[in-house]
């Protein structure tokens, strides 16, 4: 297991790579060039001062998350072949600054989405929470407004420009199907992954956050079946999953101890946390331990045990504590709690191994 922490960048985060430093386990830092527009070329020069940055305080810089796919490669447009230059371009470039893993997803218009980006748990924290009625009855453009100024920081998935365009996007995709998106996915994958194949490179699909359709937009990363077709479309070892057990898990038809067993392997990259699901759909986001939520966490790193796997792994969100003032779900704090749950449980699972043997 690979222990590593998101970032945002330097100016666009209120946690710093000196305070990472000392959450024992770390080895690698998830990042990405938050301020580059979706759909343009990373450039090599501004790569290379984000990795050097991260390497001098004793971290890999080996993940990326995320290189955002512009929705003209997702709608299948016109304008789609120079997006889908920009992105072999910028793999190219990514690969010669040794990153081995970037995660993606295909999600229309819109990234994860939550109704409350601060509820109160019952021991006073807050975290992301996720009302299905709310969500279901709202206009998307005030949802979206919402998340866009929470603060002067970038939410990815859930920029300002999009606010004016939503009409537009809205419109593109009305006549949409999961057959129509399934089928740009694989377009995009067919071209992309060869180059990903020659730079070292390992695509990792993150599962639509929640995984099901909201506001009427398809949505097709959603569970087994959807994985397996994913894994359908190429044998490359470039084509993989990000196996998130938040968003997969906030599903109850999802069993993520089982899910675990069977895609973990080709999973290079897991995001591990926990949510608690309520008989009316409604969610929030708990802390890692298994008992405060639906997910069987436990279960999880023992079969990832198991297999010795040797992927990177990152906490996901956390909850607001101790009052810290942070971005939604991406404080200090918790996740640090959440990295040393997860190492002592994979500690533990890794010694029964060796002591049965």
């Amino acid at each position: 297991m690979n222990m590593t922490f998101r970032w945002y960048g330097r100016g666009n985060d209120t946690v710093q790579l000196d305070q990472v430093k000392q959450i024992p386990g770390v080895k690698g830092i998830v990042w990405a060039l938050h301020h580059k527009p979706v759909g343009e070329a990373w450039g090599k020069n501004e790569i290379k001062s984000e990795v050097d940055y991260i390497k001098s305080f004793g971290f890999h810089a080996e993940v990326v998350e995320s290189v955002n796919v512009h929705e003209a490669i997702k709608l299948g447009n016109q304008d789609r072949e120079s997006y889908i230059e920009n992105y072999k371009q910028t793999i190219r470039n990514l690969g010669e600054f040794g990153v081995k893993v970037i995660c993606y997803n295909f999600m229309p218009i819109f990234d994860w989405t939550r109704s409350d980006l601060f509820r109160e748990l019952p021991d006073g924290s807050t975290a992301l929470f996720y009302e299905k009625e709310i969500v279901e009855n709202r206009d998307p453009k005030e949802l979206i407004q919402t998340f866009s100024s929470y603060s002067d920081m970038t939410l990815p998935g859930w920029e300002p420009e999009k606010i004016g365009r939503i009409k537009e996007l809205f419109d593109a995709y009305k006549d949409m199907t999961e057959e129509d998106l399934w089928e740009n996915l694989r377009y995009f994958l067919e071209e992309i992954l060869p180059v990903a194949e020659e730079a070292g490179i390992k695509m990792a699909i993150h599962p639509d956050d929640p995984p099901w359709s909201i506001f009427g937009l398809p949505r097709i990363m959603t569970g087994r079946e959807s994985l397996n077709k994913l894994l359908s479309i190429s044998n490359s070892p470039s084509n993989g999953i990000t196996f998130c057990t938040g968003s997969l898990g906030s599903s109850r038809s999802n069993d993520m101890v089982a899910l675990s067993a069977e895609f973990a392997h080709k999973s290079p990259f897991a995001h591990i946390r926990n949510v608690k699901i309520f008989d009316n759909g409604d969610f929030i986001e708990t802390s890692h331990l298994t008992s405060d939520g639906s997910i069987d966490i436990k279960g999880v790193v023992k079969e990832l045990s198991a297999i010795n796997y040797d992927g990177y792994v990152r906490p996901d969100h956390g909850r607001h504590i101790w009052g810290e003032k942070c971005r939604p779900g991406y404080g200090l704090y918790d996740r640090a709690l959440g990295i040393m749950h997860l190492l002592g449980l994979w500690d533990a699972f890794q010694t029964m191994k060796k002591e049965n043997h």
